[in-house]
C-alpha cells in the first residue's frame, strides 16, 4: 500500500478544521503564516543555516 504524503492543500484544510468556528481572517492569516515560517525555520536547521542563540546575543549586545 502506498503511503499519501499530504499536498499544501491537505495540510491548509487539517489546519483550518482545527480552528474554531468564530475564527476571523486574520486569524487564519496569522496561523498561515506561523506554520510557514516554521516551516521555512526546520529547513533552515536541517540545512545547517542555524547561529547559535549565544553569538546572536552577543551580537545584539554590540549594536547597543
Amino acid at each position: 500500500m502506498a503511503s499519501h504524503t499530504p499536498t499544501t492543500k491537505d495540510q491548509a484544510r487539517a489546519l483550518l478544521e482545527n480552528l474554531p468556528d468564530d475564527v476571523t481572517w486574520d486569524d487564519i492569516v496569522y496561523e498561515l503564516a506561523a506554520r510557514r515560517s516554521i516551516e521555512l525555520g526546520l529547513t533552515d536547521a536541517e540545512n545547517g543555516r542555524v547561529t547559535d542563540a549565544s553569538i546572536v546575543r552577543r551580537e545584539l549586545r554590540l549594536r547597543t
